[in-house]
Protein backbone atom coordinates (compact mmCIF):
# COMPACT_ATOMS: atom_id res chain seq x y z
CA UNK A 1 0.00 0.00 0.00
CA UNK A 2 2.90 2.36 0.81
CA UNK A 3 6.16 2.72 -1.04
CA UNK A 4 9.48 1.96 0.62
CA UNK A 5 10.21 5.63 1.37
CA UNK A 6 6.79 6.25 2.90
CA UNK A 7 7.17 3.09 4.97
CA UNK A 8 10.60 4.27 6.13
CA UNK A 9 9.25 7.66 7.20
CA UNK A 10 6.36 6.05 9.12
CA UNK A 11 8.77 3.61 10.79
CA UNK A 12 11.12 6.47 11.74
CA UNK A 13 8.29 8.52 13.25
CA UNK A 14 6.97 5.53 15.22
CA UNK A 15 10.49 4.65 16.43
CA UNK A 16 11.11 8.20 17.67
CA UNK A 17 7.78 8.36 19.51
CA UNK A 18 8.38 4.97 21.14
CA UNK A 19 11.90 5.93 22.23
CA UNK A 20 10.60 9.22 23.61
CA UNK A 21 8.59 7.24 26.19
CA UNK A 22 11.81 5.93 27.77
CA UNK A 23 11.96 8.52 30.60
CA UNK A 24 8.38 7.70 31.65
CA UNK A 25 9.25 4.11 32.57
CA UNK A 26 12.73 4.91 33.85
CA UNK A 27 11.58 7.68 36.21
CA UNK A 28 8.80 5.47 37.55
CA UNK A 29 11.36 2.79 38.48
CA UNK A 30 13.79 5.38 39.85
CA UNK A 31 10.99 6.53 42.13
CA UNK A 32 10.89 2.96 43.47
CA UNK A 33 14.61 3.29 44.38
CA UNK A 34 16.01 1.17 41.54
CA UNK A 35 19.44 2.18 40.27
CA UNK A 36 20.01 3.11 36.63
CA UNK A 37 21.99 -0.11 36.08
CA UNK A 38 19.16 -2.26 37.43
CA UNK A 39 16.65 -0.46 35.24
CA UNK A 40 18.86 -1.02 32.20
CA UNK A 41 19.35 -4.67 33.10
CA UNK A 42 15.61 -5.34 33.15
CA UNK A 43 15.12 -3.29 30.01
CA UNK A 44 17.74 -5.26 28.07
CA UNK A 45 17.05 -8.72 29.54
CA UNK A 46 13.28 -8.63 29.10
CA UNK A 47 13.55 -7.12 25.62
CA UNK A 48 16.10 -9.76 24.54
CA UNK A 49 13.87 -12.53 25.94
CA UNK A 50 10.84 -11.23 24.04
CA UNK A 51 12.75 -10.86 20.78
CA UNK A 52 14.39 -14.26 21.23
CA UNK A 53 10.97 -15.87 21.63
CA UNK A 54 9.77 -14.06 18.50
CA UNK A 55 12.78 -15.19 16.46
CA UNK A 56 12.29 -18.78 17.64
CA UNK A 57 8.55 -18.70 16.87
CA UNK A 58 9.27 -17.48 13.33
CA UNK A 59 11.75 -20.32 12.88
CA UNK A 60 14.61 -18.01 11.88
CA UNK A 61 17.21 -19.83 13.97
CA UNK A 62 19.95 -18.19 16.00
CA UNK A 63 23.01 -19.12 13.94
CA UNK A 64 25.40 -16.31 13.04
CA UNK A 65 28.43 -16.16 10.80
CA UNK A 66 31.65 -14.76 12.25
CA UNK A 67 31.09 -11.49 10.43
CA UNK A 68 27.51 -11.22 11.67
CA UNK A 69 28.62 -12.00 15.22
CA UNK A 70 31.33 -9.33 15.09
CA UNK A 71 28.93 -6.69 13.81
CA UNK A 72 26.23 -7.63 16.34
CA UNK A 73 28.79 -7.36 19.14
CA UNK A 74 29.92 -3.94 17.90
CA UNK A 75 26.34 -2.67 17.61
CA UNK A 76 25.45 -4.07 21.02
CA UNK A 77 28.51 -2.48 22.58
CA UNK A 78 27.64 0.92 21.08
CA UNK A 79 24.04 0.74 22.23
CA UNK A 80 24.99 -0.48 25.70
CA UNK A 81 27.53 2.30 26.18
CA UNK A 82 25.03 4.87 24.90
CA UNK A 83 22.37 3.72 27.38
CA UNK A 84 24.80 3.67 30.30
CA UNK A 85 26.14 7.16 29.62
CA UNK A 86 22.64 8.57 29.08
CA UNK A 87 21.15 7.07 32.23
CA UNK A 88 24.24 8.02 34.26
CA UNK A 89 23.77 11.66 33.20
CA UNK A 90 20.46 11.72 35.11
CA UNK A 91 22.45 11.64 38.37
CA UNK A 92 24.30 14.88 37.63
CA UNK A 93 21.79 16.89 35.58
CA UNK A 94 18.08 17.23 34.91
CA UNK A 95 16.75 14.35 32.81
CA UNK A 96 14.74 16.70 30.60
CA UNK A 97 17.88 18.65 29.75
CA UNK A 98 19.71 15.38 29.05
CA UNK A 99 16.95 14.32 26.63
CA UNK A 100 17.21 17.65 24.83
CA UNK A 101 21.01 17.60 24.59
CA UNK A 102 20.97 14.02 23.30
CA UNK A 103 19.41 15.30 20.09
CA UNK A 104 22.86 16.38 18.94
CA UNK A 105 23.19 12.81 17.61
CA UNK A 106 21.58 13.58 14.20
CA UNK A 107 24.34 16.13 13.59
CA UNK A 108 26.88 13.46 14.50
CA UNK A 109 25.20 10.99 12.13
CA UNK A 110 25.27 13.57 9.34
CA UNK A 111 28.94 14.34 10.00
CA UNK A 112 29.91 10.65 10.01
CA UNK A 113 27.98 10.03 6.79
CA UNK A 114 29.58 13.05 5.09
CA UNK A 115 33.15 12.42 6.25
CA UNK A 116 33.26 8.63 6.03
CA UNK A 117 30.72 7.67 3.37
CA UNK A 118 30.51 10.69 1.07
CA UNK A 119 26.87 11.59 1.72
CA UNK A 120 26.00 15.12 0.64
CA UNK A 121 23.95 16.86 3.28
CA UNK A 122 22.54 19.55 0.97
CA UNK A 123 21.06 22.92 1.87
CA UNK A 124 17.52 21.70 2.53
CA UNK A 125 18.64 18.75 4.63
CA UNK A 126 21.00 20.99 6.61
CA UNK A 127 18.11 23.41 7.18
CA UNK A 128 15.95 20.56 8.50
CA UNK A 129 18.73 19.50 10.86
CA UNK A 130 19.25 23.07 12.10
CA UNK A 131 15.50 23.51 12.58
CA UNK A 132 15.28 20.33 14.65
CA UNK A 133 18.24 21.26 16.84
CA UNK A 134 16.88 24.79 17.27
CA UNK A 135 13.50 23.42 18.29
CA UNK A 136 15.04 21.15 20.90
CA UNK A 137 17.10 24.07 22.25
CA UNK A 138 13.90 26.07 22.70
CA UNK A 139 12.19 23.15 24.42
CA UNK A 140 15.11 22.95 26.83
CA UNK A 141 14.83 26.64 27.68
CA UNK A 142 18.00 26.67 29.77
CA UNK A 143 18.53 25.64 33.37
CA UNK A 144 18.42 22.04 34.49
CA UNK A 145 21.62 22.15 36.47
CA UNK A 146 23.90 21.26 33.58
CA UNK A 147 27.42 20.24 34.63
CA UNK A 148 30.53 19.49 32.64
CA UNK A 149 30.30 15.84 33.65
CA UNK A 150 26.63 15.65 32.69
CA UNK A 151 27.14 17.25 29.29
CA UNK A 152 30.15 14.99 28.66
CA UNK A 153 28.09 11.90 29.44
CA UNK A 154 25.27 12.97 27.11
CA UNK A 155 27.74 13.76 24.31
CA UNK A 156 29.30 10.30 24.76
CA UNK A 157 25.82 8.79 24.63
CA UNK A 158 24.96 10.74 21.47
CA UNK A 159 28.18 9.67 19.72
CA UNK A 160 27.78 5.97 20.48
CA UNK A 161 24.09 6.14 19.47
CA UNK A 162 25.10 7.80 16.19
CA UNK A 163 27.64 5.03 15.56
CA UNK A 164 24.90 2.47 16.25
CA UNK A 165 22.59 4.07 13.66
CA UNK A 166 25.33 4.28 11.02
CA UNK A 167 26.42 0.71 11.73
CA UNK A 168 22.89 -0.62 11.25
CA UNK A 169 22.91 0.17 7.55
CA UNK A 170 26.57 -0.24 6.68
CA UNK A 171 26.90 -3.64 8.28
CA UNK A 172 24.81 -4.99 5.36
CA UNK A 173 23.68 -7.91 7.47
CA UNK A 174 21.15 -10.34 6.02
CA UNK A 175 19.28 -10.62 9.31
CA UNK A 176 15.73 -9.65 10.14
CA UNK A 177 15.38 -6.51 12.23
CA UNK A 178 14.09 -8.61 15.13
CA UNK A 179 17.05 -10.99 15.04
CA UNK A 180 19.58 -8.17 14.66
CA UNK A 181 18.05 -6.25 17.55
CA UNK A 182 17.96 -9.40 19.69
CA UNK A 183 21.72 -9.88 19.30
CA UNK A 184 22.43 -6.16 19.76
CA UNK A 185 20.63 -6.28 23.11
CA UNK A 186 22.24 -9.59 24.04
CA UNK A 187 25.72 -8.18 23.40
CA UNK A 188 24.75 -4.96 25.20
CA UNK A 189 23.93 -6.83 28.41
CA UNK A 190 27.59 -7.54 29.35
CA UNK A 191 28.28 -3.80 29.09
CA UNK A 192 25.56 -3.13 31.68
CA UNK A 193 26.66 -6.03 33.87
CA UNK A 194 30.28 -4.99 33.65
CA UNK A 195 29.52 -1.45 34.74
CA UNK A 196 27.51 -2.74 37.70
CA UNK A 197 30.37 -5.04 38.71
CA UNK A 198 32.86 -2.16 38.55
CA UNK A 199 30.60 -0.12 40.81
CA UNK A 200 30.46 -2.98 43.33
CA UNK A 201 26.66 -3.15 43.42
CA UNK A 202 24.53 -6.32 43.23
CA UNK A 203 22.52 -6.72 40.04
CA UNK A 204 19.66 -6.73 39.63
CA UNK A 205 17.69 -5.17 42.42
CA UNK A 206 14.42 -7.10 42.75
CA UNK A 207 11.14 -5.94 41.28
CA UNK A 208 9.10 -6.13 44.46
CA UNK A 209 5.66 -5.03 43.23
CA UNK A 210 3.47 -5.80 40.18
CA UNK A 211 3.63 -2.11 39.26
CA UNK A 212 7.42 -2.21 39.07
CA UNK A 213 7.25 -5.32 36.90
CA UNK A 214 4.78 -3.61 34.56
CA UNK A 215 7.01 -0.54 34.21
CA UNK A 216 10.01 -2.79 33.47
CA UNK A 217 7.98 -4.63 30.84
CA UNK A 218 6.87 -1.33 29.32
CA UNK A 219 10.51 -0.23 29.06
CA UNK A 220 11.42 -3.51 27.38
CA UNK A 221 8.57 -3.44 24.86
CA UNK A 222 7.94 0.17 23.82
CA UNK A 223 11.18 2.21 23.90
CA UNK A 224 13.38 -0.84 23.30
CA UNK A 225 11.89 -3.65 21.18
CA UNK A 226 9.48 -1.53 19.16
CA UNK A 227 11.78 1.48 18.87
CA UNK A 228 14.90 -0.44 17.81
CA UNK A 229 13.12 -2.76 15.37
CA UNK A 230 11.24 0.14 13.76
CA UNK A 231 14.43 2.22 13.55
CA UNK A 232 16.29 -0.63 11.85
CA UNK A 233 13.49 -0.87 9.28
CA UNK A 234 13.54 2.91 8.76
CA UNK A 235 17.32 3.04 8.25
CA UNK A 236 17.09 0.30 5.61
CA UNK A 237 14.45 2.25 3.69
CA UNK A 238 15.40 5.93 3.95
CA UNK A 239 18.97 5.96 5.27
CA UNK A 240 20.72 7.06 8.42
CA UNK A 241 20.49 10.87 8.28
CA UNK A 242 16.71 11.22 7.63
CA UNK A 243 15.99 8.60 10.29
CA UNK A 244 18.17 10.50 12.77
CA UNK A 245 16.50 13.84 12.01
CA UNK A 246 13.12 12.22 12.64
CA UNK A 247 14.48 11.63 16.14
CA UNK A 248 13.45 15.22 16.89
CA UNK A 249 10.11 13.67 17.79
CA UNK A 250 11.75 11.96 20.78
CA UNK A 251 12.07 15.07 23.00
CA UNK A 252 8.72 16.24 21.62
CA UNK A 253 7.16 13.01 22.91
CA UNK A 254 8.89 13.51 26.26
CA UNK A 255 7.40 17.02 26.40
CA UNK A 256 3.91 15.63 25.71
CA UNK A 257 4.37 13.04 28.47
CA UNK A 258 5.39 15.79 30.89
CA UNK A 259 2.31 17.86 30.06
CA UNK A 260 -0.16 14.96 30.15
CA UNK A 261 1.28 12.87 33.00
CA UNK A 262 3.05 15.40 35.20
CA UNK A 263 1.09 18.62 34.62
CA UNK A 264 3.98 20.53 33.10
CA UNK A 265 3.15 23.75 31.23
CA UNK A 266 3.92 24.54 27.57
CA UNK A 267 5.41 28.03 27.36
CA UNK A 268 5.35 30.19 24.20
CA UNK A 269 9.07 29.42 23.82
CA UNK A 270 8.28 25.70 23.99
CA UNK A 271 5.45 26.09 21.48
CA UNK A 272 7.88 27.69 19.02
CA UNK A 273 10.26 24.79 19.61
CA UNK A 274 7.46 22.34 18.77
CA UNK A 275 6.78 24.19 15.50
CA UNK A 276 10.48 24.10 14.53
CA UNK A 277 10.67 20.37 15.21
CA UNK A 278 7.52 19.66 13.23
CA UNK A 279 8.93 21.81 10.43
CA UNK A 280 12.15 19.76 10.40
CA UNK A 281 10.22 16.49 10.27
CA UNK A 282 7.95 17.79 7.49
CA UNK A 283 10.92 18.98 5.43
CA UNK A 284 12.70 15.63 5.73
CA UNK A 285 9.46 13.90 4.70
CA UNK A 286 9.24 15.95 1.50
CA UNK A 287 12.91 15.71 0.51
CA UNK A 288 14.13 13.08 -1.96
CA UNK A 289 16.86 10.64 -0.98
CA UNK A 290 20.30 12.22 -0.63
CA UNK A 291 22.82 11.45 -3.42
CA UNK A 292 26.20 9.98 -2.63
CA UNK A 293 29.53 10.85 -4.16
CA UNK A 294 31.09 8.09 -6.20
Amino acid sequence: MFGARTQGILFAVAAAVCYGLNPLGAKSLYAADLTADSVLFYRYALAAALLGAWVAWRGEGFRLTRRECAWAAALGGCFGLSSLAFFASFAVMDSGLACALLFVYPAMVAAIMALCFGERLGTARAAALASGIGGVALLWGGGGGATGAGVGLVMASALTYALYIVGLNHARLRLSSAKLTFYALLFGLPVVLGHEALCGRPLPQPLTTPTMALWALMLAVVPTVLSLVLMAEAVRRIGETPTAVMGALEPLTALAVGIVCFGEALTPRGALGVLLILGAVTLITLLPAAPRRA
